[in-house]
């Protein structure tokens, strides 16, 4: 007999009929003398619809007020698959957040979570109850509900697998699992049968949207077992492991497990800005108290050494805001300088632990990139992952040229 910890987005149970097929799903692991717990999302668009509603009555809303709201659509989900449990002849009890005892910070619509409280779930499991859990929320210290942020299921889900010491969390997801790359964009892309954890973060960090980066995160701390799955087809999906637990029988890793790309991004250069000490600080310091997040940066050294080049990438959202703040308070305290700046552009990444054992890695994918006409304008690296930013327009191209140059588009593609 195995524990299983199940997580259900909103798409899954995003009907009637759907929250059916879930009751029918999760009973087949009942049937087998598996323990389950399932880990529920608000109905596909009821988050929207709740948001909608409050912006209609208050521009600004309390994030308190907020949290309370949001938090409702989960509250539904829970009940509906509960009584469609106990209708399919299998013993359910529903809970929200705050009633099984997930504890969080008071950091209202994105808080984290601190403790878990197991002892009233383990009755339930051992009185042979699937207990059915809101995602998404918890509770402070002070009784207040709390959300987690979009996405926040996936980190209640891994959260509590953790914490009860689950044998594997599995995620349900609209796709079968982890691919090479996105199958809408590259028609070759492969299903992997794993992958490392440390890969599945730089994926998520780079612009993957099958998981939530912070589950990722609890899944590699506490050492969780965590396979993403269909909700709407049989399939063995994909399982997410520590590099040590990966499958020794491989006699060679391939180089590059996947690709990720985004085009969420703009670019500022901030041209023959002093070449002094601390010169980055004061670009990036009024940027960050201004909470906008940096994500790569390239500074150039003028031929005359007095003057530099400052480039940096933010997310597309923040561009205009952050075009006003170089504009309007940090040239001026420069004494000058003159700003460039592009939001047509896409960051393309190859990443794979192979890296680390294989040299050549960039210069291959440089001159894939170059045999196509794809200029390079930024290149950033780490231990596993290479990034480069290019016109968006040349996006596509070059996911798929490099997916066929780095071998992803084999059909027997395994990441091990």
């Amino acid at each position: 007999m195995a524990l299983y910890v199940q997580k259900f987005g909103g798409t899954s149970v995003g009907s009637v009929d759907r929250i059916k097929a879930v009751a029918e799903k999760v009973k087949g692991f009942r049937d087998q003398g598996h323990q389950v717990v399932v880990v529920v999302s608000a109905m596909s668009g009821e988050t929207n619809r709740l948001t909608d509603m409050a912006q209609a009555l208050n521009s600004d809303p309390a994030p308190r007020e907020m949290d309370m709201l949001l938090s409702t659509g989960e509250q539904v989900t829970i009940s509906l698959l509960a009584m469609a449990l106990q209708q399919a002849g299998v013993a359910a009890t529903s809970h929200t957040g705050a009633q099984v005892g997930i504890h969080t910070d008071s950091a209202y619509t994105k808080a984290r979570i601190q403790r878990i409280e197991t002892e009233d779930l383990r009755a339930d499991l051992d009185a042979g109850q699937v207990v059915v859990v809101a995602g998404f929320q918890g509770v402070d210290e002070d009784g207040n509900i709390t959300t987690l942020g979009r996405g926040g299921s996936d980190t209640t889900g891994v959260a509590l697998a953790a914490a009860l010491g689950a044998d594997e969390c599995q995620i349900y997801t609209d796709v079968d699992g982890v691919y090479t790359t996105d199958p809408r964009v590259c028609s070759k892309a492969q299903r992997l049968e794993n992958i490392t954890v440390e890969e599945m973060l730089e994926l998520s960090s780079l612009g993957s949207k099958i998981l939530q980066i912070r589950a990722v995160e609890f899944a590699g701390k506490y050492n969780v077992p965590l396979r993403v799955l269909s909700s709407f087809e049989d399939g063995p999906g994909t399982l997410i492991v520590a590099e040590a637990d990966k499958d020794e029988d491989s006699m060679e890793e391939p180089l590059i497990s996947g690709i990720a790309f985004t085009k969420n991004e703009a670019k500022l250069t901030l041209l023959n800005t002093p070449d002094v000490p601390g010169v980055a600080s004061r670009i990036l310091g009024p940027i960050a108290d201004a909470n906008i997040e940096v994500d790569m940066i390239v500074q150039n050294v003028a031929p005359a050494g007095d003057y530099t080049d400052f480039t940096f990438t933010v997310a597309k959202g923040d561009y205009k805001a952050t075009k006003k703040l170089l504009e309007e308070t940090v040239i001026p305290g420069l004494g000058g300088g003159e700003l460039r700046g592009d939001d047509n552009i896409a960051k393309v990444s190859l990443v794979g632990v192979g890296m680390r054992s294989h040299a050549g890695v960039a210069s291959k994918m440089f001159r894939v990139l170059a045999d196509e006409n794809v200029n390079i304008r930024m290149v950033s690296t780490s231990e596993i992952k290479i990034s480069v930013v290019i016109d968006e327009k040349h996006m596509e191209l070059a996911v798929n040229a490099l997916h066929k140059a780095f071998g992803l588009d084999k059909s027997d593609i395994e990441s091990e």
